[in-house]
């Protein structure tokens, strides 16, 4: 799955799992309930199931949410363990992540990475 996305897009993942029966309205919720993110902001979210074989995507596209599903028939999606409801990832992991690369094995070189302002 290949995703084009502008680097100003910022994507958080929810590390806690979500009822996939969930769409537009209630996933919306869950993002500012959850994850303290505002749904209408440009941000993707993405989501997983307690199983972690589903994530869906949510997106504010200026005049309405977008939500993109992907179900594996076999196997499972390899989510970073984090402490917090939401954890934001890069354009880069989110692309690895779909492709199935466990982002916990990932070793990255340190790199210059401008400060997000407030």
């Amino acid at each position: 799955m290949m995703l084009s996305l502008p680097t100003s897009v910022r994507i958080w993942l929810a590390t806690r799992a979500t009822d996939m029966r969930k769409s537009f309205d209630t996933l919306a919720e869950v993002v500012r309930q959850q994850l303290g993110g505002d749904p209408l902001s440009g941000q993707l979210f993405v989501f997983r199931n307690k199983r972690a074989d589903r994530v869906k995507l949510l997106y504010w596209d200026e005049d309405g949410f977008v939500i993109v599903y992907k179900r594996l028939e076999a196997g499972t999606f390899r989510l970073p363990q984090a402490e917090s409801n939401g954890l934001e990832i890069r354009a880069a992991d989110l692309q690895m992540l779909l492709d199935g690369v466990d982002l916990d094995s990932v070793n990255r070189q340190k790199r210059y990475r401008r400060p997000v302002p407030a």
